[in-house]
Order: structure tokens, then sequence, then C-alpha cells
């Protein structure tokens, strides 16, 4: 089993290139290419040179003895222009050498609405090569404080979605802070009971139950040892990859708690492996 962990949050304080080297060094074997900030005005991705820097970041990370495993669009995709930032992102992706595409659905449309939306960008994804993942979202109740109903925000809707589009080339991103946030009747381990080998692709980080934390596995509330073993029995097969984007809060200390997050992966790699001595 594989690591990697998303660069958006470093890179904000280092730069994407340091970032990939940083993720190399600490003992990850991949880098999630996150653009989710691509929608920021003058973004060099956006640009004509758009495919030489994504091949210099390719280059930096195969240097470095890593590869891109999987890669985040920008959202929500309801805005204005986004559907062809979209496109650029999976370009993008098809140029850094990621297999999968997280492209968020809109949390605020139906079913039906959102597989329109995806089965437009599935002729552009097959055409490059990368699978694109829906990923379950939420959205936010102030009165109850409490996260509430959202497009895939719930094990049976994200499988209706899935099933919507029904296509090998769209499948699941769990990921699991959001499917243990309260208020929204689910859970991860109910997620990968329902949608089981239709997971593709992880975000993981930890929380205390409640909020979207997106803090260091082990350290809040989330029962890693039942999700692991329910991915094993589902056969999850793909990374293991970390969203910690709120642990690491400046670039100051951003080497050794990169070397944390590595070695906390590492932890929950081996565990998972332990798996396999066992029949179920």
């Amino acid at each position: 089993m594989k690591t990697s962990t998303e660069i958006s949050n470093c890179a904000s304080f280092i730069g994407v290139e340091k970032t990939i080297e940083m993720i190399a060094a600490s003992g990850f074997d991949a880098w999630d290419f996150s653009m989710i900030d691509l929608s920021v005005c003058g973004h060099p991705l956006s640009g004509g040179n758009w495919r030489n820097i994504v091949r210099r970041y390719k280059e930096i990370g195969e240097d470095n003895g890593i590869i891109c495993n999987q890669s985040h669009a920008p959202f929500p995709p309801s805005a204005k222009g986004m559907e062809k930032l979209i496109i650029r992102a999976l370009e993008c992706s098809a140029e850094a050498g990621a297999k999968i595409c997280v492209v968020h659905p809109d949390c605020n449309r139906s079913i039906e609405e959102n597989a329109d939306f995806y089965l437009r960008l599935l002729p552009i994804a097959k055409d490059l090569g990368v699978r694109i993942a829906a990923e379950n979202l939420y959205l936010w109740d102030d009165e109850k404080n409490q996260a509430k109903k959202a497009a895939c925000s719930n094990h049976n809707d994200y499988k209706e979605l899935i099933m919507a589009v029904d296509d090998d080339f769209f499948v699941a991103c769990l990921d699991i802070g959001h499917a243990e946030m309260k208020g929204l009747e689910t859970s991860a381990i109910q997620m990968i009971g329902t949608l089981k080998k239709h997971i593709k692709a992880l975000h993981i980080h930890d929380n205390d139950l409640w909020r979207d934390c997106h803090q260091l596995p082990y350290t809040m509330n989330i029962d890693f040892s039942s999700i692991l073993k329910s991915l094993y029995q589902a056969g999850y097969d793909g990374y293991f990859t970390f969203e910690t984007k709120r642990y690491i809060t400046d670039g100051d200390d951003a080497a050794e708690k990169m070397k944390i997050m590595a070695e906390t992966a590492r932890k929950m790699a081996r565990e998972f492996e332990l798996y396999s001595r066992f029949s179920f």
C-alpha cells in the first residue's frame, strides 16, 4: 500500500516545487496535484505555458523518486467559467501522470444534474486517460451548527450518483473526514460498505466527529482501525492520500510536520497490510 499527500497547503508557504521535494524527502511515495486555487486570477496553469510548468513539476517528482498519483480540480463547479478550468485540471493531471482527478459535485444540485455534468466531462477525461472521481461533500447548517445534506454527503446518495453515471472512468474518492461529520447520517464504514470497489481514491484526515478539521490521523476522534479493516474487506487497492491541510500552519515547521505525516501514513499502511494475514 502506497502513500501520498496533497501539495496545496505547503505550496502556499514555500511554492509547488519545494513542496514536491519535501514530500519526497519525508518518505511519501507520491504527491497529490491539488489545483483548487486554479480559479485565482492569473494562476500560471490557466495560461499558455501550463504544459511546461506541469512537466517541470513531474520532473522534480521523478528526480526525487516519487510520482503524481492523483489530482484535485478547482471548485465549485457551478461558478462562472469553472467547467473550462476543470477541463484544464484534467489536462494538467494527464501531463503530470495522475490517473485520477477528483472533481467536486455541486452540493446544491440534484443527482441527475450532477450526473449530466460528469457525463459532459467524461469524453475529455477518457481521451486524456484520467479517471474522474466524485468526492462526498456537505453543506453547513448555521442554526444547528452542524453539517447538513448535500450531493454525495450520504452513502446512498453517493452510490446513486455513481450508478447514474455508470462508467468505468467515473469512480469515488472517499473523503473519510467528511463522512464522519455530525448531521450527515452516514459514516466512513457505511460509505465503504455501500460503494465497495467503486472507491478508487481517498482523502484521509481526522476530526472531532463534528466539524471538518482536516487534522493528522490518530490525533482526534475518528476510529481509523475499523475503517482500515473495512477498506481491506472491500478490496481497496489505491493510495492512502492524506489531506491534512490544517496540520501544517506555516513554512517554518513544514519539513518536520511533513515527516510526521509520512510516518503516520506508513503506520496506517502497515496496519492495513496486516489484515492480509486474516480471513474474514
